[in-house]
């Protein structure tokens, strides 16, 4: 018999391949609903960096009899039994994935659920039809100010003013990401750390969303917004220091986590300030947080209170987006810290507006807010209207 070529072989091989996972994510299953099936590991438009874990949840673990991971059309593992999750490497590159999680279940059939990640190389932008301000202000002694009524504020956009659309004062809504540094150059600070961030998490209201993640040389969440504080508090007492530094991708990270629906979002970083291994350039965290209207806080200790210059990079990362940098020497220091930011988040504001300039031009558009009697006015200082 007359041998097929090794090349039509391959190829035959290939599509036999890509059959069978089409097989997998089609055949249908109507003893269990899509809906209760979930893929939430990596989320989706997020970054894929280092080591990962792909996690899969189903509200009735029992219908399920394994779960296998593919990334890119390749298997990356099965797991058998819940928690359906394992470790997959996604490399130092950050480059675009898609993700699928095949559901084997019990009754018999399969259901997939499928995500794709991203890379940098994206264009960023913000929806110009409105733009999101959180203005926070302090009176003369430094005391956050509360009640203040929505005449009082104005908003200019390169110096012109604009129509505020949206106001809210009491019980805005806020999404707060937590990232902790867990990297070698805290281990002696570890201990107080810890005790720290659970206290802080501990106070922050029931209402807000939180979500806990941890980075070293690579960036990796540790407790979703859905999850509750018990499991937030488990996941830090888990910590162990080690590694190099991704300060600017756990950044990235975070404002791409934190997304882009109405509402405040805070995104609050503990670290000492220097970055030793991220894959992004200190000028990409900056365009990338021009592009959201995330507020961001840097919490630091060790050589970023030490280092002048470490000290200039934070405020420059910070202060355009209204957040603050704070230095703290002591355990003491740090649980004063978090009690200001948690009153400071207890007392913002939430203004949007439809910019007169609604051109998607990739410029950079100066946002002034003036509140009527009050000179301690902090707030994002602009943002960058990319095209689409």
């Amino acid at each position: 018999m007359r041998a097929f070529p090794r090349r039509v072989v391959s190829i035959a091989v290939l599509l036999t391949l890509a059959a069978v996972e089409t097989l997998y994510a089609q055949t249908p299953a109507s003893a269990v609903n899509a809906e209760s099936l979930r893929l939430v590991s990596p989320e989706a438009n997020s970054y894929a960096t280092g080591t990962m874990r792909l996690k899969a949840e189903a509200d009735d673990a029992a219908a399920v009899e394994n779960v296998t991971f593919f990334v890119d059309s390749q298997q990356i593992c099965v797991a058998a039994a819940a928690p359906f999750e394992c470790e997959w490497d996604a490399g130092s590159e950050v480059a675009p994935h898609q993700v699928r999680a095949i559901f084997g279940l019990t009754g018999g059939g399969r259901l997939a659920k499928t995500v794709r990640t991203k890379g940098l190389g994206f264009a960023d932008k913000v929806n110009v039809d409105v733009v999101q301000v959180t203005v926070t202000v302090t009176d003369d002694s430094g005391h956050f100010v509360a009640d203040i009524p929505r005449d009082a504020f104005t908003i200019y956009e390169n110096g012109a003013p604009q129509a505020v659309t949206y106001f809210q004062s009491d019980d805005v809504p806020l999404e707060l990401l937590v990232a902790v540094d867990i990297s070698g150059s805290m281990t002696a600070f570890m201990p107080q750390l810890k005790t720290a961030v659970k206290q802080f998490l501990s106070a922050v209201p029931a209402e807000h969303q939180v979500t806990l993640l941890g980075f070293n040389d690579t960036v990796f969440p540790l407790a979703r917004k859905t999850t509750d504080l018990a499991e937030r508090v488990r996941a830090v007492d888990r910590l162990m220091p080690w590694g190099a530094t991704a300060l600017y991708d756990s950044i990235v990270r975070g404002v791409d986590m934190l997304g882009r629906q109405p509402g405040r979002k805070a995104l609050v970083v503990f670290s000492d300030g220097e970055d030793q291994g991220s894959h992004v350039a200190l000028e990409d965290v900056e365009r990338r947080l021009q592009a959201s209207d995330v507020t961001l806080y840097i919490i630091a200790e060790g050589r970023g209170i030490s280092q002048q210059y470490l000290k200039k990079t934070m405020q420059r990362l910070t202060t355009p987006t209204g957040g603050r940098t704070f230095t703290t020497e002591s355990a003491a220091q740090l649980e004063a810290t978090f009690a200001e930011l948690l009153d400071e988040l207890s007392h913002q504001y939430l203004l949007g507006y439809p910019p007169t300039n609604a051109a998607r031009d990739d410029s950079w558009r100066e946002i002034r807010v003036d509140v009527a009697g009050h000179s301690g006015v902090r707030a994002r200082q602009g943002y960058r209207a990319a095209p689409e």
